[in-house]
């Protein structure tokens, strides 16, 4: 592995990971890809980054990205092949309002049991009014912000899939057709596919066997 390309810590069905890879593929950068088990965070991953989230970026220069979206940016600023960052700013309010609104509700729907008093059923209702606002916007436009794909599509459709595949058949009854159609042209894109291609956990170099 080459010495000087960004080490990127992932887990793979973590959304957040998820929408730092897509970037990260879109704007085809390499990088030495770690796959971490959450329950057994590896003393590396926690020196360069000590709150223990992934998905994490070490670059080559010793700067550290902490943040999914940081991840995206980065990335996209130096190659953007598809036209991401168009719209940026609109985009980026369209995830704060994702990530502040509808992960809050989606997290008391899928884990209610982490969570005291919380009612699965209240939050995914709320979750819903979201995904149907959602949907009104993807009738107006293949896209969340549009024609074409955006900063706020790649960055947004990892979560509406973990909230779809919470409970699909109750998903699939919801009268979202538009969001139901974006849904599933990511899910079966060649891209989505490269990005949840199963890597082996990475092991740390002095933990691993020596050779025969």
């Amino acid at each position: 592995m080459p010495r000087d390309l960004p080490i990127l810590y992932s887990f793979r069905r973590c959304p957040y990971a998820m929408r730092a890879r897509l970037a990260l593929h879109a704007s085809a950068t390499a990088v030495e890809h770690r796959e971490i088990l959450l329950r057994a965070k590896p003393q590396a991953m926690l020196t360069a980054s000590p709150k223990g989230t992934v998905p994490v970026l070490v670059l080559p220069d010793g700067r550290v990205l902490e943040e999914s979206l940081a991840i995206m940016l980065w990335a996209l600023r130096q190659h953007d092949p598809d036209n991401w960052l168009a719209d940026e700013t609109l985009a980026l309010d369209l995830i704060e309002q994702c990530d502040t609104r509808f992960k809050p509700h989606l997290d008391r729907y899928k884990y209610a049991t982490r969570y005291e008093d919380a009612d699965p059923r209240e939050h995914r209702a709320e979750a819903a009014r979201i995904v149907g606002a959602l949907d009104d916007r993807l009738r107006q436009g293949t896209a969340l912000l549009g024609a074409a794909d955006g900063l706020a599509d790649i960055a947004i459709f990892p979560f509406i899939r973990q909230f779809a595949h919470t409970d699909r058949d109750w998903f699939a009854a919801q009268d979202w057709p538009a969001a139901h159609r974006w849904l599933d042209r990511h899910l079966q894109s060649d891209r989505f596919a490269a990005i949840m291609q199963k890597h082996p956990v990475w092991t740390p170099p002095l933990d691993r066997a020596p050779d025969k």
